[in-house]
């Protein structure tokens, strides 16, 4: 499978959005804990949730990127396979029996 600039940068930005979910994620449950009371607990959590829809929402934009750029392959070899068959048929007419 071929890759682009676009898939790579697609694929880059999910990787640091799961890295920075999972950051928060280890230091909400480890040294930020006992700091996190109230509203302050809210807004951290509901970013570290953000960070994790954000990877989510990257992964599905792939898969579909992926998935039409496959479909678009396919079709592209059965027109190809498609038309190499008339090709083939068309030189065969055209040839002369040789008895």
């Amino acid at each position: 499978m071929s890759g682009n600039a676009a898939d790579a940068r697609r694929r880059w930005f999910g990787v640091f959005f799961l890295i920075i979910a999972a950051g928060m994620l280890i230091w909400g449950q480890t040294i930020l804990k006992p700091h996190l009371e109230g509203a302050g607990f809210v807004i951290y959590w509901l970013t570290c949730m953000g960070f994790t829809a954000l990877a989510m929402l990257t992964a599905l934009l792939d898969v579909w990127a992926v998935r039409r750029r496959t479909r678009d392959q396919q079709r592209e070899l059965l027109r190809k396979i498609f038309d190499e068959r008339e090709s083939n048929k068309e030189n065969k007419r055209d040839e002369p029996d040789a008895q």
